[in-house]
């Protein structure tokens, strides 16, 4: 759990979230349209947008502009043909590395993925290679001020969560996929919107790395997450707090 709550903080450096806000609103804005296209397009009828627009809301996208979203893909008007895709591999250090994209073309979004981990030392491996090390879970992150620990771990069960873990740096509470909706949703509605809200890929264990590997794998992350078409990264690492803040000075 230590590892995994460093991974998190690590997702991470205020400064470069800031600066990547107009990359998450496309990617969040893509899943939505993905969401609303592969179901219908009410969130009460359909989990993975509900999801999709918690994400959203994680990320302080508009209102206006989730319903633009919905709107656009349930109406027709977009009419890209975007294919989920996920590549696993290896990054340097042996870290395992999950990859989650969409894209509407395969080879160029292969061509990058792969790219990038050759850059980085890693290596890409055949699906399922890595992910039997990781947990699908819907997370959910609060700031710390919204309750004391016990509060929060109260209204987390209450809503369906399977475990909380609270420290200074906030509250992160996690569930089934299948329960992530009505969870957020239930957590918003008491402590308002959240840091974060998003179906991940929670590492089983991690592996401590040293200042020069972790530097070049938080490189291949930010490599891999400046690519529109990469949704997510997951990786089962962590660094030690005086190594992060050399790292990210």
């Amino acid at each position: 759990m230590a590892g995994h709550s460093k991974w998190k903080n690590i997702m991470y450096r205020k400064g470069a979230q800031d600066q990547k806000r107009a990359k998450q609103f496309t990617k969040v804005g893509r899943e939505i349209t993905v969401a609303a296209k592969t179901g219908q397009p009410d969130p009460e009828h359909n989990p993975r947008l509900r999801a999709a627009i918690q994400a959203a809301r994680g990320v302080n996208m508009g209102k206006d502009a989730i319903e633009r979203a919905i709107k656009k893909a349930a109406g027709g008007d977009d009419t890209t043909d975007y294919q989920e895709m996920r590549y696993e591999g290896y990054g340097p250090g042996g870290i395992a590395v999950i990859v989650e994209a969409l894209t509407d073309n395969r080879n160029r979004t292969a061509s990058e993925v792969r790219a990038a981990f050759n850059k980085f030392n890693g290596s890409l491996g055949e699906t399922g290679s890595v992910s039997f090390m990781f947990e699908r879970m819907g997370q959910v992150v609060f700031a710390v001020e919204i309750g004391d620990p016990d509060a929060v771990f109260e209204a987390a069960f209450e809503a369906g969560a399977s475990d909380v873990a609270s420290d200074d740096d906030g509250h992160t509470i996690y569930c089934d996929p299948s329960d992530f909706g009505q969870v957020s949703e239930a957590l918003s509605e008491q402590f308002g919107d959240p840091r974060e809200a998003s179906l991940i890929w929670k590492p089983g264990n991690t592996i401590e790395l040293d200042e020069h590997k972790g530097g070049s794998l938080l490189k291949l992350i930010d490599t891999l997450e400046d690519s529109d078409d990469v949704q997510t990264v997951a990786a089962n690492f962590e660094i030690a707090d005086d190594v992060m803040e050399r790292l990210v000075a």
